[in-house]
């Protein structure tokens, strides 16, 4: 137990983030996107309640090159709420800040757009992907690729209230399988001034059912000159290498595959630039990695809230883990900081003293 206890002293004394020698960068391929340069060519999804400020510089520390904001509403009668905003706060977030937008109506798209820049905001994201009910019964989000003429008042408004700033366009397919009309929302983003568009590979009717396609990525990637991202089930690194080379897209967004595993943004990395898989990551470093996030979620909420947001991120964290299941479930019982971390503590502590690195059951079954 003697290494148990050392492994504990050393963990309990790490106070900063920092990436062992192993896991620095390999080799990056710097993309110039939209104006800016970036690391590389992988973008963190907007997905609401989860990439929020500490998520989002998370995972630019662990590989990605750009993260876009939780989705921030256009109803400027909700400019003042808590929700809105934390979601436009980006104090000391790693540039560029990109904030995604969402309405229906192109005066307050507009009026929101100037908002958000006024407050940090370096890319705006225009939101016609979201596939969520109460997104799409006010003809928002995806709902929106059912009205091309909309798309492009939109689209024509929000560019012209913010000529200084680039604005990109996130939506999908199409609305259902018989209407992927995805190639015609990006001729219409390319001749209103898009810079830059991504598309998930699915239609608004499937919502996150099937398989993601990408023939439909590649058509239009085929028939743009602006950027295309490659979005939808880009879950390891070979299949970020197949998404690029089949769609030729000059670049990736991860979205569900990061929660819980946002150093998938290094490994992508260097696989694409090496070839090679790294190994699985140790445990004492996802026990820093959780624990700096952790802290950071605390200090961004507070502790009452902070706890509560934790925990999803806790159960991500663990899920799959051999013996996580036990410690997922109590750990939704845990009330207050100390509990919450002391539990966490104690779990990998386990998963130190029983493997060096990761141990997934589904690993141990093959």
């Amino acid at each position: 137990m003697k290494h148990v206890r050392d492994l504990y002293g050393r963990i309990r004394a790490f106070h900063a983030f920092r990436l062992t020698p192993e896991f620095a960068s390999f080799g990056p391929y710097p993309m110039h996107f939209v104006g800016f340069q970036l690391r590389n060519n992988l973008f963190v999804a907007p997905m609401a309640g989860v990439t929020d400020r500490p998520f989002r510089q998370l995972c630019k520390q662990l590989g990605a090159g750009l993260a876009v904001s939780e989705m921030v509403t256009s109803n400027s009668l909700l400019y003042g709420s808590a929700k809105t905003l934390r979601r436009a706060n980006h104090d000391g977030e790693v540039e560029p800040v990109s904030v995604q937008i969402a309405g229906a109506d192109p005066r307050m798209m507009a009026e929101a757009a100037r908002h958000n820049i006024d407050h940090g905001a370096q890319i705006i994201d225009i939101n016609m992907g979201c596939p969520a009910k109460k997104i799409c019964n006010v003809m928002a989000g995806s709902a929106l690729m059912q009205d091309e003429a909309l798309v492009a008042k939109i689209l024509e408004a929000v560019v012209d209230a913010v000529p200084n700033t680039p604005v990109t366009l996130k939506f999908r397919t199409g609305w259902n399988q018989d209407n992927r009309n995805a190639p015609v929302i990006a001729r219409i983003a390319e001749e209103s001034g898009i810079r830059a568009i991504a598309i998930h590979g699915r239609t608004r009717a499937d919502q996150y059912r099937g398989d993601a396609e990408y023939d439909t990525i590649a058509l239009v990637k085929s028939r743009v000159k602006i950027p295309v991202i490659a979005n939808g089930d880009i879950d390891s690194p070979q299949k970020a290498r197949h998404v690029l080379d089949y769609t030729k897209a000059d670049g990736l967004m991860i979205g569900r595959a990061a929660q819980g595993r946002p150093w998938i943004f290094r490994e992508i990395e260097h696989y694409l630039a090496t070839g090679e898989l790294l190994p699985a990551p140790r445990v004492i470093e996802i026990h820093q990695i959780m624990r700096r996030h952790l802290a950071d979620l605390y200090a961004f909420y507070g502790e009452h809230t902070g706890v509560r947001i934790a925990r999803k991120h806790i159960s991500w964290y663990t899920k799959g883990l051999v013996g996580a299941a036990h410690f997922r479930h109590a750990m939704n019982q845990l009330a207050s900081v100390d509990a919450q971390l002391q539990a966490t503590d104690e779990f990998f502590l386990g998963q130190a003293a029983a493997n060096d690195r990761l141990s997934y059951e589904e690993a141990l079954a093959a």
